[in-house]
C-alpha cells in the first residue's frame, strides 16, 4: 500500500498584487525542496456553496509529512513572512485519500 499524499489546501485574499508576487517567488525554494507541486492556482473557481475567499490553491506533497515539513521550514516561514502584511489566508494540510 502507498503511503498517502498530503496537501495544502489555502483559500486567499490578495490585497495587493505587486507585493504578493513576492512571497510567490520566495515560496518556490520550499516547495521545491519538499517536493510541492500546484494542482490549483488561482485560476477562476465559482462558489456553488458557502463563503470562501477569492482566490483557491492546491499544493500536492509525497506525503503528509512532507506537507508539514515544508510548512515548517525556514524556508516557507520567509516567504509567509512576505504574503501575511499583503494577504489574508485560511490554510489546512490535509492526507489524502488512500482508497
Amino acid at each position: 500500500m502507498s503511503t498517502p499524499k498530503g496537501y495544502w489546501i489555502g483559500h486567499v485574499t490578495v490585497d495587493d498584487p505587486q507585493a504578493y508576487q513576492a512571497y510567490r517567488v520566495a515560496n518556490a525554494a520550499a516547495f521545491d525542496k519538499y517536493g510541492g507541486r500546484f494542482l490549483v492556482r488561482g485560476g477562476p473557481q465559482e462558489v456553488v456553496e458557502g463563503d470562501l475567499r477569492p482566490r483557491a490553491v492546491v499544493i500536492e506533497f509525497p506525503s503528509i509529512e512532507a506537507a508539514h515539513a515544508c510548512y515548517l521550514s525556514p524556508e516557507y516561514q520567509h516567504a509567509m513572512s512576505l504574503r501575511t502584511p499583503v494577504s489574508i489566508a485560511d490554510l489546512c494540510i490535509v492526507e489524502g485519500w488512500a482508497g
